[in-house]
């Protein structure tokens, strides 16, 4: 705290003298609901509550202000002197209640505002345009920030709203919700696969070109189990950036790991055999424990997860 604001704390609490603030805000309502109604039973019908729960809240009231607000013996409650002049300061009170609750409420059925939605840049560029589109479409005051990375520290450090990963979340302040799992396998180029010449089964592909993401030496014993005898010598190309491994398969570069739903349905590539192994990746759809309850935020979150797995990712093929 810097010391402007131990100043500016310091004022507030000399001129807020809290001690004398003894008051119940329901005892308030009582007296106000009555004064409006004219009569306790009135006040009570008003206040979902009884009669005598109303005057006891009013006699609590009196007591704590050690003044008498109402002429007691008639029928129709009647004003002490005391109590006009309170009425003006209660009204007032009233007011600021009402304003507050209808800030309050518009507050949290207001759908505007910003969401910072991060995932990898390939899922990015691929999977999420078309989900964004029809979220501003159906929420147009919601705008989204797409930050293409692949670190949940983002959503720790409150540097994004939602994030799109491949491991469960498992930091307690995170939640998520686990999307359809999807399908990847080994995939290249048509014109890469017919240079290989007559290719019939996985250990024909011992000498051909890999690109790796990160580190190749993680991928080297995944793809010998499918048969496959290569070596990190295979892998001429690595990159960290998804999109950059999507092109270089396209341009012929080797073979590499991918979607099926993107390699085949949008880009046109090729499995290298027909009977390659695919396997499956799982999804997660994350967010910030606490961040859940705005309205804009929950129904991001929801509309994400619905246009993500509709049709086993149908969204990642492309349009004709």
């Amino acid at each position: 705290m810097n010391e402007i604001d131990e100043i500016r704390r310091s004022t507030i609490r000399k001129s807020m003298n809290w001690n004398a603030i003894s008051f119940d805000w329901n005892h308030i309502r009582a007296f106000l609901a009555t004064v409006e109604t004219g009569s306790l039973s009135a006040a009570a019908r008003v206040l979902e509550q009884t009669q005598p729960t109303i005057s006891r809240q009013i006699s609590s009231l009196e007591e704590t202000l050690q003044l008498t607000l109402f002429e007691r013996g008639t029928r129709v409650m009647e004003l002490t002197d005391a109590g006009s002049e309170l009425l003006a300061h209660v009204r007032g009170m009233a007011e600021a209640a009402t304003q507050i609750s209808r800030v309050a409420s518009g507050q949290s059925q207001l759908i505007e505002g910003i969401v910072r939605i991060t995932s990898s840049d390939a899922m990015a560029a691929y999977a999420l345009p078309n989900c964004i589109v029809s979220l501003r479409k159906e929420y147009p005051g919601i705008c989204v920030d797409l930050v293409p990375s692949n670190e949940l520290s983002d959503l720790i450090r409150r540097e994004a709203d939602i994030a799109i990963r491949h491991t469960r979340p498992e930091q307690p302040d995170l939640v998520g919700k686990r999307l359809k799992d999807i399908e990847i396998s080994l995939f290249a180029s048509k014109e890469y696969l017919k240079s290989l010449g007559d290719v019939k089964s996985l250990s024909d592909f011992e000498d051909a070109n890999f690109i790796g993401y990160e580190n190749q030496e993680r991928l080297v014993p995944q793809i010998n189990a499918m048969g496959i005898p290569i070596t990190k010598n295979n892998f001429g190309i690595v990159t960290t950036n998804g999109s950059a491994i999507y092109e270089l398969v396209r341009e012929g570069a080797g073979i590499a790991f991918l979607p099926t739903n993107v390699a085949e349905g949008r880009l046109g590539l090729q499995r290298i055999l027909p009977d390659a192994p695919a396997f499956k990746m799982e999804t997660w759809l994350v967010t910030h424990r606490e961040i859940r309850t705005s309205r804009r935020i929950r129904l991001t979150f929801d509309h994400i997860a619905k246009e993500l797995s509709k049709d086993n990712w149908s969204g990642l093929v492309a349009k004709h």
